[in-house]
């Protein structure tokens, strides 16, 4: 049996992967996938507010939910040429995951869903 923890760093990967498909599908620019890749990571500055915080806005930038909340706006109003700000941050976000970084618990910056980094 595969374990669970195994499963979503797998889960991550296909998410980053599928981005990255999507993304070249797209035929948009690679230098802007550049920049903003780690752009999300700015949400870790929340924590300069303390923990509570800090997690919350860390999870805002890195919960699935916030880019696919993204792309239907998007979709919605018609501006899908933005779509690929959104696979940027999914593929980021999948990035995480894949390396075991998982969303914050109030209690410290290494309290994740996914272990104690």
């Amino acid at each position: 049996m595969i374990h669970p923890k195994s499963l979503l760093h797998i889960e991550g990967a296909a998410v980053l992967v599928a981005a990255y498909i999507f993304y070249q599908q797209a035929h948009d620019s690679w230098l802007w996938f550049a920049l903003l890749f780690l752009a999300p990571d700015f949400s870790m500055l929340g924590y300069l507010a303390g923990k509570k915080a800090g997690a919350v806005f860390y999870n805002l930038g890195h919960t699935y939910a916030a880019p696919f909340l993204l792309l239907l706006v998007l979709w919605l109003s018609g501006q899908t040429s933005y779509a690929w700000l959104a696979l940027i941050w999914l593929a980021h976000i999948g990035f995480d995951r894949m390396l075991g970084y998982g969303l914050k618990y109030e209690t410290a910056f290494k309290d994740t869903h996914l272990q104690r980094v």
